[in-house]
């Protein structure tokens, strides 16, 4: 039986045989990858570090469209002839071959600027490829950090309130109905708001302000959003901790932690990360909600939240490459996302294993 149990690789080894042959699972695997690869080099500076910078007429279109006609200012431009004295219309006339002259001056000290850009360019001109691969550290960062951070509370929290029960799972109880009680998005409002005004001087010299920035808002949606998390895991813990292979286990010697994490935690693995690939989603979203609200990241930081704050404006305009980027790269990640906890989760579900 060890034998067996050795060349089967336990549990894991059977969850990454089953997933090696799940071909979607991989391709959304290897697309989650390459995201965060993306969001480490966006990081470290090796790609879009220079997303600040105006590299394009305001408001350049994307490369595949080329440039554009100018727009009408509804400036109406008078007609010279030797009888027209444009003074007489306009008292400022004599002075427009002066400004002209002085405008032409200042621009000629100023690089010179792209009339398009690969995906566009915003109101600014600063490259909205830049801004998307830059966006994308900082929302995939707090939407993955702050998912793991709830599922580990909930997970925890929930694993001990089922499986003790008694006084501690009243305990737990009243927690879980106090944050409940309050409506998911005043909660949040007011977790951020407070972080907002907390004094962390200390951290801002340690990580920088930026980064604790991204932690800060990463840390409150984590404290606001691992309720249901906690409810689920509970409710698997007290169904499980009954069931004949935690007795045999307890029967053999082993410790309730061990019972808890060793035995019964693999077996409901696939609820958790469920609701982690939920969490991400909704994290994403929250993020957007609080960076337009001026909860969110500072205003020298760029995020996908951010972006489409801005991209709202532009669309009225016309403007919707900022839109299109935003969303194709949130699409893309989101669901690649989804597909790969979802092949995760058949890989751990117990009532596949016995298919094999």
């Amino acid at each position: 039986m060890s034998a067996a149990r050795a060349s089967s690789g336990g549990v894991w080894g059977a969850s990454w045989r089953r997933l090696k042959t799940d071909r979607v699972g991989l391709v959304a695997m290897a697309v989650v990858g390459a995201f965060l690869v993306l969001v480490l080099l966006a990081a470290t500076n090796q790609v879009a570090s220079g997303w600040q910078q105006e590299l394009g007429v305001p408001n350049a279109p994307p490369t595949l469209l080329g440039p554009q006609p100018p727009e009408d200012t509804g400036i109406i431009v008078q007609p010279k002839g030797p009888n027209v004295d444009l003074s007489d219309i306009d008292p400022l006339a004599p002075r427009y071959a002066e400004w002209a002259e002085r405008a032409k001056a200042f621009k000629a000290d100023e690089a010179p600027r792209a009339e398009t850009l690969p995906l566009g360019g915003d109101r600014l001109g600063r490259d909205v490829l830049a801004k998307v691969l830059k966006g994308a550290q900082v929302t995939i960062t707090v939407g993955l950090l702050g998912a793991l951070v709830a599922t580990l509370i909930g997970t925890v929290l929930g694993a001990l309130a089922g499986f003790f029960g008694g006084k501690v799972g009243d305990l737990l109880e009243w927690v879980y109905n106090v944050f409940t009680a309050i409506p998911y998005i005043v909660l949040l409002f007011s977790f951020a708001a407070v972080a907002q005004h907390m004094n962390l001087d200390a951290l801002d010299a340690a990580i920088g302000r930026s980064s604790r920035q991204v932690l800060t808002v990463a840390l409150v949606l984590a404290l606001t959003g691992w309720t249901g998390i906690y409810r689920l895991i509970r409710a698997e813990f007290m169904k499980h901790r009954v069931r004949e292979y935690v007795r045999a286990a307890e029967a053999i010697g082993a410790s309730q932690w061990s019972r808890m994490f060793r035995h019964i935690l693999p077996n409901v693995s696939h609820v958790a990360l469920v609701q982690l690939s939920l969490h991400v989603v909704s994290f994403i979203k929250s993020e957007v909600i609080l960076s337009y609200l001026g909860l969110g990241v500072g205003v020298d930081q760029v995020s996908w939240g951010t972006m489409l704050s801005e991209a709202q404006n532009e669309l009225i305009l016309g403007y919707w490459w900022q839109l299109a980027a935003v969303t194709a790269f949130m699409a893309v990640f989101v669901t690649a996302f989804a597909l790969f906890t979802d092949a995760l989760r058949d890989a751990l579900d117990p009532k596949l294993r016995g298919l094999e």
